[in-house]
Formats: C-alpha cells, sequence, structure tokens
C-alpha cells in the first residue's frame, strides 16, 4: 500500500503534527488523519510511493468539513499589481466579508470560498490579496495567518476577530457579525456625508463667488473711482476691500501656497505627539460639535468592544484592540488605565467611570451588563443608542449650519456691495454739484 507523508494539526492540543500514513491514495489518507482527530495540511505521497503530489488546503475550522484542493503543478507566480491610495475601500471590504460570510455558512470551505471570490473579484489589487491568503492556507497557515500578512488590507480588529472564530470553530458566524459591524460603521459614516455635502456645496460656492468678485470685479470699479474722483480719498471700507483685492489678484500664487501650506501644515501637526493631543481634546470639546464627535466616538468604542466580546475575543485583548481603533489619544489613554485596572482584577465599569471621558449612562449600563453577565449585548444597545444620536446630532446641526452660511455668505458679499457703493454716492454728489 502506497505511504503518505503529512502535516497535520491536532484537533486536541492544536500543535503541528507530521508523520507517514499508508493509504489506497492521498484522498483516502486525509479522510484516515480525520479519524484519528488529526486535521491534514498537506499529504504528499512518499518516496517510493505513487509519483503524485497532493497538497492539501487547510481545512474550514468553521464547521464545514475539510476540503482538499490537490495541486498538480506550481503555478507562476503572479506579480502584485500597481496601487494607488488603498488597496480597497472599507464599503468593498465589509460587502467582501458579507459575501465571505455567506459562502462559509453555506457549508464551502474557506479556501474555496476565498478562490470563488477573488475569481469574481473585478479590482485586481484586491484580487492578489485574496491569491496570496489562499497561498497560506495552501502552505499549511490559517486564514487568520493569510490576513496578518496584509495589515493594511485587514487591520487589527478585522485580523483578531478571524482568529477568535478559527479558535472558537464559528468562523462563519463571527465573519458574519463582522460583516454586520462594517455595513453599520459605513452606514452612519455615509449619513455624515450626506448631511455635510449640501453646507460643504455652499461655502464651496461662496468662495468662488467672492473671489470672482475680488479678483474681477474690483479692480474694474477701482479704475472708475481713480478717473472720475482725481485724487479724492475713498472711504476706509472700500480701501480695505481694494487692498484685499489687489493682494488676491497680485499674489495669487502667494495665496494659493498659504492655503496648501495651512493644510499640509495642520496634517503635520495632527501627526505630531503634541499635535494629536491639541487636536483631539479640541474635537470632544469644542462647542455644538463636540457632543457630536464624542458621541461618535463612544458608539464606535461600544460596537467594537461589544462585537470582540460576543466574538470570543479575550477581554483584555479586546480592550487593547478598541483602544488602537479608538480614534483619539485622549480615549486610548483612558482605556490604557481601563486596561491596567481590569488586568488587576477589576470590572470594566468602575474603570471606565473614573476617566471622566464617558458618560453616566455608559457606564452605568456596562456594569449592569457584568451583572447580568450580558456585556456584549449591553455594549450592542449602548452602540445602537449613541448612532441614532449621532444620525439625530448631525441633522439638527446640519439645520442650523445653513442658514448661518447663508447669513455670512449675506454679510461678506452685502460687505463688498457697501464698499462699492459708498464712492458711487460720492461721484453722484460730485456731478450733481457741478
Amino acid at each position: 500500500m502506497p505511504k503518505f507523508t503529512y502535516i497535520a494539526i491536532d484537533s486536541s492540543t492544536g500543535k503541528d503534527k507530521k508523520g507517514v500514513i499508508d493509504s489506497a491514495n492521498s484522498e483516502q489518507a486525509a479522510l484516515d488523519l480525520k479519524n484519528m482527530g488529526l486535521l491534514p495540511t498537506s499529504v504528499v505521497a512518499a518516496a517510493g510511493g505513487f509519483k503524485m503530489g497532493a497538497k492539501m488546503a487547510a481545512p474550514d475550522k468553521a464547521g464545514s468539513g475539510g476540503a482538499f484542493v490537490s495541486k498538480a503543478a506550481p503555478e507562476k507566480k503572479k506579480k502584485r499589481p500597481m496601487a494607488l491610495g488603498k488597496v480597497i475601500s472599507n464599503q468593498g471590504l465589509a460587502v467582501f466579508t458579507r459575501q465571505l460570510s455567506t459562502l462559509v455558512n453555506a457549508g464551502m470551505p474557506i479556501l474555496r470560498s476565498l478562490e470563488t471570490l477573488a475569481r469574481q473579484e473585478k479590482n485586481q489589487g484586491f484580487q492578489y490579496v485574496l491569491e496570496q491568503v489562499g497561498e497560506t492556507i495552501r502552505s499549511g497557515g490559517t486564514f487568520s495567518d493569510g490576513l496578518s500578512q496584509h495589515p493594511k488590507v485587514f487591520d487589527r480588529l478585522y485580523i483578531n476577530m478571524v482568529k477568535a472564530g478559527e479558535a472558537g470553530g464559528v468562523l462563519g458566524t463571527v465573519l458574519d457579525r463582522l460583516s454586520r459591524f462594517m455595513e453599520k460603521a459605513e452606514k452612519i459614516k455615509g449619513k455624515v456625508k450626506a448631511a455635510m455635502t449640501y453646507p460643504v456645496i455652499i461655502m464651496c460656492v461662496a468662495v468662488l463667488i467672492v473671489a470672482a468678485l475680488m479678483v474681477f470685479v474690483i479692480p474694474k470699479f477701482e479704475e472708475i473711482f481713480s478717473g472720475l474722483l482725481k485724487g479724492t480719498p475713498l472711504p476706509l471700507l472700500t480701501q480695505g476691500v481694494i487692498a484685499v483685492s489687489n493682494f488676491l489678484k497680485n499674489q495669487i500664487l502667494a495665496t494659493i501656497g498659504l492655503v496648501v501650506g495651512s493644510v499640509v501644515g495642520f496634517r503635520m501637526l495632527c501627526k505630531t505627539k503634541t499635535g494629536s493631543r491639541i487636536v483631539d481634546y479640541i474635537q470632544i470639546k469644542i462647542p455644538a460639535f463636540g457632543p457630536l464627535f464624542l458621541k461618535a466616538a463612544v458608539g464606535r468604542f461600544t460596537r467594537t468592544f461589544g462585537t470582540l466580546l460576543s466574538s470570543g475575543v479575550p477581554i483584555l485583548q479586546a480592550i487593547i484592540i478598541t483602544r488602537d481603533t479608538s480614534g483619539n489619544v485622549h480615549i486610548a489613554e483612558a482605556l490604557n488605565s481601563v486596561h491596567d485596572r481590569v488586568k488587576e482584577g477589576e470590572g470594566v465599569g468602575k474603570p471606565l467611570e473614573a476617566t471622566k471621558i464617558f458618560p453616566t449612562m455608559v457606564t452605568s449600563m456596562v456594569e449592569v451588563g457584568e451583572e447580568t453577565g450580558a456585556l456584549p449585548e449591553m455594549l450592542t444597545r449602548i452602540a445602537d443608542t449613541y448612532d441614532e444620536e449621532v444620525d439625530n446630532a448631525v441633522t439638527s446641526i446640519t439645520s442650523i449650519i445653513e442658514p448661518i452660511m447663508i447669513v455670512f455668505m449675506a454679510v461678506v458679499v452685502g460687505t463688498i456691495v457697501i464698499a462699492l457703493f459708498l464712492p458711487l454716492v460720492k461721484i453722484i454728489q460730485t456731478l450733481s454739484g457741478g
């Protein structure tokens, strides 16, 4: 009977195991290994046996059974396509995760699911990533191992949730939970963007109108005034408007450089430790917008934390991952102190309350969740509540911003009109007197 050398994972210990097994063929060898409590990742004909090699795909740990793909000859290595910016958007990644969870929950092995989605993928950069993840699984690694090799595509939250799903044998369930989490986050982000689109367009139009008046209209009036008033001093308001107009007209490159430099300088400031602390503090303390940013941060924290806990990620590791994805230095520092106190044996509610950042309602509900043993569910409820509050706050702020911007535009344009009208009054008086 032919001999096959194998590499497998011991289902009881999780450790790799190597050896030789006698079987009729590679498929039978894989089945025999499964009956022995081993999860085969590679089964190859031993020297002197059949001249066939079957490198086996890692079995799906989501309970869909082991499926193995024979690899008769190595394929030519595909070159990595050039990509500008992100390989795939957050929305695209959410769609991929939803599709993958559907396939895995339908009983399709993880490797075959990845191959199916890779064939359908139109984005060549992401297709390459999926193929590389598949190669990692074929070589004996896990799905999470493959994801961890692409940290710019899959963040720590994604990788750790998949790892927890693999460890608990509920990969399909975790992928479904992860896809819902990403879809919810994108939905909230989309609502904020949609609400702010109109005010931003109004502001851009206002800036363009004022710039056109300053560069093209004001200089024409300046020529008229200098010709008719013949040295008579202009009103101070008119002089100020003309001075701004001349600066914008004659120093257009300097103006553009000033605007671009301010934007670049602000971004560089945000990347420094001190600058990020200042910006993040202003972000959650600024009137009107501060509560909105804080609610959004709390909603993101509770949803991320609850999703990780419900997926089986240990609480200390979940706090660290949530800290790294908080997006605010002060919230990250608060979660650092929470992590240290939980590590010493405390619960989560009291340390959260001690940070003085999270609202009392949040800390109280977290304590109730700990006492009832339903912390993940309670965190999800808090996240739903705060997401709804963020939606309402964005709507109300947008309704306030619109009239404020219209009034601001009216004041700016009105000031320019008055500045041009005052010399005209003087010209009319001069002509009437003549």
